[in-house]
């Protein structure tokens, strides 16, 4: 199939495939170039870009996505080597909720104080008098 088909099917954009390519996510298992240089991109192009949207899911880099798929392509890794990556993974997302959670809370207070500013000052200078307090210790 050409590129804008292949786009459309998997609600990419071409440049985006182009960049898997350049970047050698999709190779020649994936892409052929016909005797007039246009690109034709094979079945497989599709289960391997649903490969890599799955992996960005999960907030892979580009880095790690490579890493992957080598390995995916090699069989590289036991069952067991693959549980540990997985749990791994899982870890980083955790770490990351947390931070995002945080962020969440002073935001949560920021609005809460720039609100009470602007509705009820006495209140906001009486959270902020609470907060700095709190922080002191």
């Amino acid at each position: 199939m050409k590129i804008q088909e292949l786009a459309d099917k998997m609600g990419l954009t071409i440049h985006t495939i182009r960049y898997y390519e350049k970047e050698g996510l999709l190779d020649d298992r994936h892409v052929r170039r016909e005797s007039n240089n246009y690109r034709n991109y094979s079945d497989e192009a599709v289960e391997r870009l649903k490969l890599i949207k799955k992996f960005q899911s999960i907030g892979c880099s580009l880095s790690e996505l490579k890493e992957v798929l080598r390995d995916h392509d090699a069989n590289a890794n036991t069952n067991q080597q693959i549980i540990d990556w997985i749990r791994n993974k899982k870890k980083e997302i955790e770490g990351k909720k947390e931070e995002y959670d945080q962020m969440l809370v002073t935001l949560n207070w920021m609005l809460e104080y720039r609100t009470l500013l602007r509705d009820e000052p006495q209140k906001a200078q009486e959270m902020l008098k609470a907060w700095h307090a709190g922080s002191s210790n």
